[in-house]
């Protein structure tokens, strides 16, 4: 008898189905936890268990372990075609993009794939639909490092439809690694939000142990629905541990590790808010949603890259480009070799503004003399804001300036909370 038959069986012996709490003995180790759907890239000798604590289980099941039934509960199918729908929830738009918060883990050669559907990454995590009306759509489907600017424009039209339609607020399930460009590009480019737009991603996938992709999840259908933020926001772990969630800004959050639960902070800023046991704390100011009708400005000129400055950065190491963000050293610097060459560049045309490589603090290039050779050649100083948000600003900067003055008046204006008034003292991990 197969692997997968053999589960099968022990299952219909005890009349367990996808929802039922079942405790999994295996030789002197036993779990017990809400049993998840099977995906169909998951090996089928494999059990996923939602334990206690919030976190899944994959258990894999021999003629040798013992399933029993502990408690019936609602079939939840994530092939079923009817989403819920009760009236007296709010309404919220689930936009697919991809990610790890939309994969799962193929057990026999541990490559992750993606979700097939947001309709599939919902049912996955029952316990959305008990705090909101769920509406779904996939956007694109892809790794975000594969995301590229039209797709920020694509995502930008979608959103604006949905908000317009009625929904109270819109969840964006994305990949980490680039969901802050994207969630900076969105600030930009949605005007006069009517509910609050929430990225939100995973550190693990739904089938590994530790997976935040239900948490995170469910973090996300609170603020979308209950809140009355009227900004692109972030919505990740704040620590390790699964007491809360914090509420980013989209223009100051920045993923600072490779793979923690808590892996990204509000840099130079506190977060908006958190989100404990379901409900949500305010920490600071935050733009409210207004009742008017969603707009968009999704212009925005391609050809600007970043360049990093690091030692032995050559003259012919910067391209000629419309726009340049510098990720300068510490205040703002760059080598005095390169100096030349950023004011050919600028005399011809190009914009370069400068941002720091340190996580925290804001740039002050009138402190040493490069700093201030630079200023005299036009470089913009970004204050406090992330290299990122600086990448994405001056895109839009280029695409709705006439001239250098223009362009260099947006990008020291603080459009959406992308430049601190001051540094904050408090900010520093």
């Amino acid at each position: 008898m197969s692997e997968k038959k053999v589960m099968e069986k022990k299952l219909k012996k005890i009349g367990a189905k996808i929802g039922d709490v079942v405790r999994v003995t295996k030789k002197d180790n036993k779990y017990e936890g809400v049993m998840m759907p099977h995906h169909e890239f998951s090996d089928g000798k494999i059990i996923t268990l939602k334990l206690k604590n919030g976190y899944n289980m994959g258990v894999e099941i021999d003629d040798n372990t013992k399933i029993a039934l502990v408690k019936k509960q609602k079939e939840i199918s994530k092939k079923s075609k009817k989403i819920p729908f009760d009236e007296d929830k709010p309404t919220i738009s689930i936009l697919g993009t991809g990610g790890t918060i939309a994969c799962y883990v193929d057990y026999r050669t541990g490559a992750v794939h993606p979700a097939t559907s947001t309709q599939e990454l919902a049912f996955s995590v029952p316990d959305i639909f008990d705090i909101c009306n769920v509406k779904t759509e996939v956007v694109y489907q892809m790794f975000s490092e594969d995301i590229e600017i039209k797709h920020w424009q694509k995502l930008a039209k979608t959103i604006a439809e949905e908000l317009n339609n009625g929904s109270n607020g819109v969840i964006i399930p994305h990949g980490t690694d680039t969901l802050a460009y994207t969630s900076a590009a969105l600030s930009f480019m949605l005007k006069n939000l009517s509910g609050p737009v929430v990225l939100v991603g995973a550190q693990r996938s739904s089938d590994r142990p530790s997976s935040d992709a239900a948490l995170n999840l469910i973090a996300a259908a609170t603020v979308a629905s209950k809140s009355d933020i009227g900004e692109v926001v972030a919505v990740m772990h704040e620590s390790t541990s699964d007491t809360s969630l914090a509420i980013h800004r989209g223009t100051k959050v920045r993923k600072i590790h490779t793979s923690r639960r808590d892996a990204f902070k509000t840099i130079n800023d506190i977060p908006i808010g958190m989100v404990e046991n379901g409900k949500i704390k305010i920490n600071g100011q935050y733009r409210k949603k207004t009742k008017g009708k969603v707009s968009i400005d999704d212009k925005l000129e391609t050809d600007v890259v970043m360049i990093y400055s690091h030692p032995g950065l050559k003259p012919k190491d910067i391209p000629d480009k419309k726009g340049i963000i510098l990720i300068g050293t510490g205040l703002g610097h760059v080598s005095k070799k390169i100096v030349p060459r950023i004011k050919e560049l600028s005399e011809k045309g190009t914009i370069f503004a400068m941002t720091s490589q340190c996580f925290f603090g804001r740039i002050n290039m009138n402190v040493y003399s490069t700093g201030r050779d630079l200023l005299k050649i036009g470089i913009i100083p970004c204050e406090d804001m992330l290299p990122e948000t600086a990448y994405v600003k001056l895109m839009w900067a280029l695409a709705h300036a006439k001239n250098r003055n223009e362009i260099k008046k947006i990008m020291q204006t603080n459009i959406a909370g992308e430049i601190s008034k001051r540094t904050r003292s408090d900010t520093y991990l």
